[in-house]
């Protein structure tokens, strides 16, 4: 490891390579920092499933990104359109319009082509047949506006962007922990940084932090989540414990966005404390809309059918960690049985399965029974049984007459063999951060720019309040990524 960059780079994950790539083509010498060891690299990225949300104006825009498309994929899938428009209601509506409007349209705006730039870096992507399209009349179709993945998934992703970085020279140290910003009145000059028991100072003209959320911090989470977040399963990176938020905020950096929301699911019950990269992101469980969610007394508490679980997954988490006892349980029968995803079937999951509702209620752990069958037998007395039910629409088949009425998808559960799923609350990234310009330059709480540091991903504060719509995390950190590294690649040339 050299004592003197262009740039230095922060960070190991989506936002942080998209970063070094930018800042690279701009002629810049980069280093990414990961305070992970090489086994763990990758941030929050590496744990994703890989969905990216990108703004398409149909199958041939998709081709380009993914030019590994065959005819015969064409010709059995409709892959619709989702336009910038679309897009940006989403964004708006699931935030409930607080995003911020110039980071909501540098977003939506440039989605398309920094997914083009990736495909040109060699990063490969596919459509997302197993989660987001269903075969109906023998052709798929897709639905909630999420059709791209990268190519493996999370893990894919990130060990791509570390292929294409080393080929293109971005040096890389691990098990390398950013210390403090080196910082005068002229700006940013470089990280002190402590790796092997050693703290040195690495020079720099302009530094890029992406180092995610402070997901990974319990004492952050408490202070800034509030009461019960201490308790709650981190989905992904250990080393997520908002050092790059820190580290700017010391130097005079203004913060932003909803420091009191984050993004969280529903998570297995007995997953571990933090993510488990042999089993990834599949702990999520996120099948509900097709079932019912029940609580400690046997109650219904959400409504499971608001929304494409794309728009309520990663809201509903909140929802269980306010239940009794922090957990929850996710019931279905025979007829919806083959829509649970693949996350389901993964061999470490707790499951339960019975003949009879008297039999699951017995075995749905910490519930109680009579609530539950209570509860149970009034929702199916609720069901709309002469609307369609269609899993690919929003199709209004709901109930009628409940405290919490199911909106879309509302089947009877009748049907023998049922299955339960214990879920908890499992958090993936938080929403409050640091606020930067159209260039990735972090601000101070003067208004101004802090000459040479810059940032992307998880850290961008005021893009996401409340909640988000799926796959819109890994298309920030790409877009905003290669923004901030451009700028920092400029600003180190100049």
């Amino acid at each position: 490891m050299n004592s003197a960059y262009d740039v230095i780079v922060v960070g190991g994950g989506n936002a942080a390579f998209c970063a070094a790539l930018a800042a690279r083509e701009a002629g810049a010498s980069v280093i990414a920092i990961e305070c992970a060891p090489e086994t763990e690299r990758g941030g929050n990225s590496r744990f994703t499933a890989g969905a990216m949300r990108v703004a398409y104006n149909g199958v041939d825009d998709l081709a380009r990104l993914m030019p590994d498309l065959t005819a015969e994929e064409k010709a059995n899938t409709d892959f619709g359109v989702y336009s910038e428009d679309q897009f940006y209601d989403d964004l708006c509506r699931v935030t409930q319009y607080r995003t911020d409007p110039r980071l909501a349209e540098t977003l939506v705006g440039r989605s398309f082509e920094t997914m083009l730039w990736m495909r040109s870096k060699g990063v490969r992507f596919a459509p997302i047949y197993g989660r987001q399209a269903f075969k109906i009349e023998g052709k798929f179709k897709f639905w909630g506006g999420l059709t791209v993945e990268a190519w493996g998934g999370g893990p894919g992703l990130i060990d791509s962007l570390y292929t294409i970085a080393a080929r293109h020279g971005v040096d890389i140290a691990y098990s390398t922990r950013a210390l403090r910003l080196v910082h005068d009145d002229g700006g940013v000059h470089g990280v002190a940084v402590r790796r092997n028991g050693r703290t040195e100072t690495i020079a720099a003209k302009a530094v890029v932090l992406a180092t995610g959320g402070f997901e990974a911090n319990a004492e952050w989470r408490t202070r800034y989540l509030g009461p019960g977040w201490d308790l709650v399963k981190v989905r992904g990176s250990r080393f997520n414990t908002g050092d790059g938020i820190r580290m700017a905020l010391e130097i005079g950096a203004m913060p932003r966005g909803n420091w009191s929301g984050c993004h969280a699911v529903g998570w297995d019950r007995n997953a571990p404390e933090f993510g488990d990269l042999s089993v990834g992101d599949g702990f999520q469980k996120h099948s509900y809309p097709f079932g019912i969610m029940v609580n400690a007394r046997g109650r219904r508490f959400v409504d499971e059918g608001a929304d494409f679980r794309n728009y309520t997954y990663a809201k509903y988490g909140r929802a269980i960690l306010e239940q009794p006892g922090q957990f929850a349980w996710q019931v279905f029968d025979r007829k919806v049985a083959h829509l649970l995803r693949d996350e389901y079937r993964i061999k470490r999951v707790t499951k339960v399965s019975a003949q009879t509702l008297e039999e699951l209620a017995g075995k749905l752990e910490d519930v109680d029974l009579a609530g539950f069958l209570d509860e149970v037998r009034g929702y199916n007395a609720a069901v709309r049984t002469d609307v369609p039910f269609n899993p690919n629409i929003k199709d209004g088949r709901r109930t009628e007459g409940l405290a919490i009425d199911k909106s879309n998808w509302a089947n009877t559960i009748d049907a023998p063999p049922f299955e339960g799923y214990a879920v908890t609350c499992g958090i993936t990234f938080t929403f409050g951060g640091l606020s930067i310009d159209d260039s990735g330059s972090v601000i101070d709480t003067d208004g101004e720019p802090i000459r040479g540091l810059y940032a992307a991903g998880e850290l961008v504060g005021g893009l996401f309040y409340f909640n988000y719509p799926g796959g819109t995390g890994l298309m920030s950190g790409s877009v905003f990524g290669k923004i901030a590294g451009a700028a920092a690649g400029r600003r180190a040339r100049a």
